[in-house]
């Protein structure tokens, strides 16, 4: 298809250099394996159903009952460091809207993807596809998507009316769910201890992102992630995913799949939200694993901070030394370029020397 990225002509020398490991592959299904990102083997993971919370609780009048939801939040951030919510005051209206403007985009030409500053009034380098520093298949995700920051969403459709209808879709998805996200942030950091206004204060539109993805069908699922394993650099992420299942995360040192469910979003910690709560709330590692048949559509709310604030363990006592959040992004790309993958927290540990 003219609409799907270049794959195989872009990383013909990663094909070429994998044809010997892919001629002893034996096939498995899709829906049973993940690959170690280090060893590139297949292992049979369970498929399970992360903790499930009714958020209409936090509305009850009965504030036992409010408190229970708090504590049932905290608690899947503290033991999974993932979770899902149902009758989160996101319409199903809104989101399914989202989904097919989401569709409608991806499905356009490569060619015009490319030109998005063009094409869809958002920021140059908005598109982005594949891995471009990918040495070898197992660091390739067979993917893409448009990387928008919230400030570009309100103006994505002011000059080309071509596309008011997604513009209109993606602010609303994105009100809805930012405002849910700094409720969550707001009751996860009222469980460590007082009331506290920081997520108000320093995630505000300016500085969180949206992030539509597609996930294209892939040949050799075996070999190649949709995304690689990895950890978010955000406080929280909520995705909205469709039913074709892939993502897979680490519980209890074990990979897992999770089961979609159609009624709830999926929330998990990032790395600095670990940080500030000093090792209460885990990020945790995951990834989308591909499917041969099936293309797969998500998107994604990032609560992050603006890159001067200071991320400091709410505790007196702490795992990791301050830093920024600019510090934090830099020492992530440059581990990247150098070791090929993130390797995050552990670099900010009070006894670490790197």
């Amino acid at each position: 298809m003219d609409s799907d990225p270049p794959f195989h002509e872009t990383y013909k020398t990663l094909f070429a250099n994998s044809i010997d490991d892919d001629d002893n592959q034996q096939p498995t299904t899709i829906t049973s394996q993940t690959k170690d990102h280090h060893r590139g083997l297949v292992n049979i993971v369970e498929e399970r159903e992360l903790p499930l919370i009714d958020l209409s609780c936090l509305d009850h009048l009965d504030e036992l009952e409010k408190e229970g939801c708090k504590r049932e939040i905290a608690r899947a951030a503290h033991e999974w460091g993932f979770f899902q919510v149902i009758n989160h005051g996101i319409s199903k209206d809104i989101l399914e809207k989202m989904r097919d403007e989401q569709i409608k985009v991806f499905k356009q030409p490569f060619h015009n993807k490319c030109r998005e500053h063009k094409f869809l009034n958002f920021s140059a380098g908005s598109y982005r596809w594949g891995t471009p520093t990918a040495t070898s298949l197992r660091q390739l995700s067979w993917s893409e998507a448009f990387h928008i920051p919230m400030t570009d969403i309100s103006t994505s459709g002011a000059f080309n009316t071509n596309h008011l209808s997604l513009s209109s879709s993606m602010e609303q998805f994105a009100t809805k769910v930012a405002s849910l996200a700094q409720k969550l942030a707001e009751i996860l950091a009222e469980k460590l201890g007082p009331k506290s206004n920081f997520f108000q204060e320093n995630c505000l539109p300016s500085t969180c992102y949206l992030r539509l993805n597609r996930y294209p069908p892939c040949s050799i699922p075996l070999e190649i992630f949709g995304l690689m394993p990895h950890t978010d650099s955000d406080f929280l992420t909520i995705l909205h995913q469709d039913q074709v299942g892939g993502l897979q995360l680490v519980k209890d040192g074990k990979w897992i799949a999770v089961k979609p469910n159609p009624e709830a979003l999926i929330v998990n910690i990032g790395d600095l939200f670990q940080a500030w709560s000093n090792d209460s709330y885990k990020s945790v590692q995951h990834c989308v694993v591909t499917n041969p048949t099936k293309e797969r559509f998500s998107a994604a709310y990032f609560l992050c901070p603006s890159y001067e604030t200071v991320i400091e363990s709410c505790s007196k006592s702490s795992v990791y030394r301050k830093f920024s959040f600019r510090e934090y992004r830099q020492k992530v790309q440059e581990d990247v370029q150098k070791h090929g993958h993130k390797v995050g927290l552990p670099r900010f540990l009070v006894k670490s020397t790197n």
